[in-house]
């Protein structure tokens, strides 16, 4: 026989959230920095890549 989920039947209660939240405001100027020199490694090695194929053939 299959057991019943006891939280399921349980009411869920929110009172116990704080009565003044802060705002969530998060920093990403680390992120847009490595997002940055991601993509302009990227282009450095596709040109890399580029000029490697014509001396290549």
């Amino acid at each position: 026989m299959a057991k019943k989920n006891k939280r399921a039947s349980q009411p869920v209660s929110f009172a116990s959230a704080p009565a003044a939240r802060e705002e969530f405001n998060p920093d990403y100027t680390m992120v847009k920095k490595d997002l940055k020199r991601i993509g302009a490694l990227a282009g450095f090695f596709i040109v890399a890549l580029v000029a490697l194929s014509f001396f290549l053939k």
